[in-house]
């Protein structure tokens, strides 16, 4: 399984048009069937701050995610919405073993 945390600065007025054009994009990612979890936090003491956390099944999974209509979508849409361009880092799971994260997919 292979974690991504992606962190997005999102400019002050285009904090509700990214939330919005965002959760579109995690709405149709979980049905993708390499992508066991796909969150979508938001800072609470600064509200343009995102963390993006996606969990796939394989290192293969993420290129496949974005060949989605879905994600390119989203892509362009949130482009112009960053304050700086996102940055993601890399993870491997220790807990839960790949079976637990099938718990936490509607």
């Amino acid at each position: 399984m292979l974690i991504v945390h992606v962190s997005v600065d999102v400019l002050p007025d285009k904090v509700e048009a990214f939330r919005a054009a965002t959760l579109e994009n995690a709405r149709h990612s979980l049905r993708e069937p390499g992508i066991a979890r796909f969150d979508v936090i938001q800072q609470q003491d600064d509200p343009t701050k995102f963390l993006l956390v996606e969990v796939y099944r394989t290192a293969e999974d993420p290129a496949r995610h974005k060949e989605t209509a879905h994600y390119q979508t989203w892509r362009d849409t949130v482009a112009d919405m960053m304050a700086r361009p996102r940055s993601s880092v890399k993870y491997h799971n220790v807990f839960p073993d790949e079976d637990g994260w099938d718990s936490a997919k509607p």
